[in-house]
């Protein structure tokens, strides 16, 4: 077998990924809307979904390749959906991780590595309880926040590459900390617009190179 990983498999489609995540900020600056603008905002992490569907070869490829799909739905369901069911079909790609992390455990933690894993989610639940108590909705933002926390916790611990998939999923809490911390007014709409859709993008595209890199050097 080739010791030599395939990363140019489908290589275009994570260009094309890139390409859609990172031009769809001139949407987010320009504040365009539409079906069309929904369709682009979909189109980073729905073809970061097909690459790693393109390099799945077994069933954590598949699980990291579901759990991009529904993260690209949720882009897509915010928009034209709404709030609620767009953040369900993000929790249940949240899901969907947080069972390939947990198959995928680390074999060996240290202590700070380990304490930071067991503080992300209280530490995120404090930071919601903050930023939107006692606003109607701040519970529902609370639940859904753990989803996220767990994910990360989970990303951070399992043994893909920390400095992709762990702090890209960090950078994926972190842009949802922002949309919160803006909805309850501690911080400015101007400010968390320049933050929440790199973040997000580049935690997803962290996230789905640190996956599919280590699986790919695995199946060569």
């Amino acid at each position: 077998m080739s010791s030599k990983p395939r990363w140019d498999r489908a290589g275009w489609l994570w260009w094309l990924a890139l390409a859609g995540g990172v031009s769809f900020f001139i949407a987010v600056h320009q504040r365009l809307d539409g079906p069309w603008v929904w369709a682009w905002k979909t189109s980073g992490v729905g073809l970061l979904a097909l690459w790693a569907a393109a390099n799945a070869r077994e069933r954590n490829g598949w699980l990291i390749a579901a759990t991009l799909a529904f993260g690209a739905l949720g882009d897509w369901l915010l928009d034209a959906k709404g709030l609620k069911i767009g953040a369900v079909a993000f929790a249940v790609g949240h899901i969907i991780a947080i069972i390939l992390y947990l198959g995928n455990r680390r074999a060996a933690l240290a202590f700070s590595q380990r304490l930071l894993a067991w503080l992300v989610m209280p530490a995120t639940l404090v930071i919601v309880w903050a930023a939107l108590s006692p606003a109607p909705g701040w519970g529902q933002a609370a639940i859904y926040s753990l989803f996220v926390a767990a994910m990360a916790a989970t990303a951070w611990t399992s043994r893909f590459p920390r400095y992709r998939t762990g702090i890209g999923a960090m950078l994926f809490l972190a842009s949802d900390l922002v949309i919160f911390a803006a909805e309850g007014g501690a911080m400015p709409r101007s400010v968390a617009i320049w933050l929440v859709w790199p973040l997000y993008f580049a935690g997803q595209a962290l996230i789905a190179r640190g996956v599919v890199g280590a699986l790919s050097r695995e199946n060569s």
